[in-house]
């Protein structure tokens, strides 16, 4: 395994991605820093993270020759190496928040970003940054409802070694793309799936509460979710969100 490791830098993603458009890059290169001044998380939303205490890292993968209708399944994949990974270490109450944070008690853990670069109709290379809070045990005001490992386990961890116990389980899962075994990615990340089948107050992209249930991903990646009127709509990322 490749690592690549860099004092301070504004993204890990944005490095990988720089670093693939100038040279051939080996798959699964791990790209960690211990400082990232502007890593960013779904949508372009800011990831915030106190240096040296966290994991900030990408992986590069290369031919992953995923059909871009499917990209769903490579969100399963990586989401759920996190969710086994930490598993390993008896969070409690892991579960993974629709596209893929991670949580525990409630409480977001770890944020993904998958950026694809894309061939034909294919997702050939894709970026996969991890924000994961490890060791961080006070996070601004601001920040609601997050976690670290240390505070839910009281315990401190050696940051290189979980490193590699979170790209190996993240390989782990790419396989099982390769593998085409999608039914079985997608049922794991069903069962952990937060909120999945529990009524539950949702708000939408126009500030309209209603309630309805999460019944689970469309083909497209959507969250598909059942209204108190029994019918199904989805919704893509920023469309929706927990009141």
């Amino acid at each position: 395994m490749k690592i690549i490791k860099l004092n301070a830098i504004d993204s890990t993603n944005s490095f990988l991605k720089e670093l693939a458009q100038s040279t051939a890059i080996e798959n699964g290169t791990v790209v960690v820093a211990k400082e990232q001044k502007k890593g960013r998380g779904q949508q372009e939303n800011s990831w915030v993270s106190e240096p040296l205490k966290n994991l900030t890292f990408s992986v590069y993968f290369c031919n992953i020759d995923l059909n871009i209708n499917h990209h769903k399944f490579l969100n399963f994949a990586v989401s759920l190496a996190v969710f086994e990974a930490l598993s390993m270490h008896k969070v409690k109450d892991l579960s993974i928040k629709w596209p893929n944070d991670i949580l525990s008690a409630n409480k977001k853990i770890c944020g993904i970003l998958i950026e694809n670069i894309i061939k034909g109709k294919k997702i050939n290379n894709s970026i996969i940054g991890i924000g994961l809070n490890v060791n961080q045990q006070n996070f601004p005001t601001l920040l609601k409802n997050v976690t670290s490992l240390r505070n839910t386990t009281n315990k401190l961890y050696d940051l290189d070694a979980l490193l590699i116990e979170v790209v190996d389980k993240i390989k782990e899962k790419i396989q099982l793309i390769s593998l085409k075994k999608f039914t079985n990615l997608e049922t794991d990340y069903l069962n952990v799936l937060y909120k999945k089948n529990i009524p539950t107050m949702f708000k939408d992209s126009e500030d309209v509460l209603f309630m309805g249930k999460i019944i689970g991903i469309s083909s497209l990646g959507n969250l598909q979710i059942e209204l108190e009127d029994e019918n199904v709509k989805e919704f893509g990322i920023k469309e929706v969100s927990l009141a």
